[in-house]
């Protein structure tokens, strides 16, 4: 049984309600992920080229020894490189290859320890790297900025002996002792004495602000376009059904009454009969 327009009309404006819930939530999340975005950008602007502190004043100012507000500050390190403690980080994006980074601990004057992202290096032939340039030895100053450490994967992705899934500061925590910082290392920018070879620097963070916005004014847009198409949808069924009603119609009509056929002679005995009375 076909059903009535105003039943399917009412299951159009249905889904076209669905589908726009739908965008508003995609929109909402892609103005979260704008502010967000935002949010690290004026970081970045605000910390990056600041002066470098002694990194000391930020590890004994903060509970913990760090904070968001300090991630991309300038900080200088003065102690050792514990270079037998080097490990690689595996499966970073760096030259259009799966990278290495190489993180290697730093030992202040105060026993403290600080992981320090020397650079990246590529992959060799049997996806590990060929060589790693060593770090300098003995008393180094070190200048970078502060980031925080990254959690282990979600897919549980492990890593062979040396090397890590993601910089778990924690993990390497577990080979260097209690005294090292877990909450932020540093992203090295320059070593004093400065070594013959280094890994290749990591790129600066970019300052374009992504396509977030502009995906949330487009799932706007689709919220609308749903309504649109439904109306488009609703008026031209109603054009069609004045232009060339439905059988459903035409089924609740009553059928037109018989005409009855007459004849001439017919009509003729009518009146003769109409006369004599």
């Amino acid at each position: 049984m076909n059903r009535s327009p105003a039943v399917r009309w009412t299951g159009y404006a249905l889904v076209a309600l669905a589908f726009a819930i739908v965008c508003a939530f995609l929109s909402h999340w892609q103005f979260a992920r704008n502010e967000s975005r935002a949010e690290m950008l004026a970081l970045v602007a605000e910390n990056y080229d600041a002066p470098a502190v002694p990194i000391e004043t930020i590890l004994d100012a903060e509970p913990g020894g760090y904070e968001p507000g300090d991630e991309w500050r300038p900080v200088v390190l003065q102690g050792r490189y514990l270079d037998d403690e080097q490990l690689l980080v595996r499966n970073r994006a760096h030259g259009g290859t799966s990278a290495f980074e190489v993180l290697v601990p730093f030992e202040l004057a105060d026993g403290r320890i600080v992981a320090v992202d020397r650079g990246w290096v590529p992959p060799g032939e049997d996806a590990v790297p060929e060589t790693v340039p060593a770090a300098p030895e003995g008393q180094v100053t070190v200048t970078g900025r502060l980031r925080p450490g990254e959690p282990l994967p979600s897919s549980g992705r492990g890593a062979p002996e040396g090397q890590l899934p993601t910089i778990h500061l924690p993990s390497l925590a577990e080979r260097t002792g209690a005294t090292t910082v877990t909450a932020a290392y540093v992203l090295m920018a320059s070593e004093d004495p400065a070594p013959a070879e280094r890994p290749a620097a990591l790129a600066p963070p970019t300052e374009d602000p992504g396509p977030h916005l502009s995906y949330a004014i487009q799932w706007i847009l689709f919220a609308i376009m749903g309504f649109v198409f439904i109306a488009y949808m609703i008026r031209t069924e109603i054009r069609a059904r004045r232009e060339s009603p439905n059988d459903e119609d035409d089924d609740a009509l009553p059928p037109p009454p018989a005409r009855r056929r007459r004849d001439r002679d017919a009509d003729e005995e009518d009146a003769l009969i109409d006369a004599a009375r």
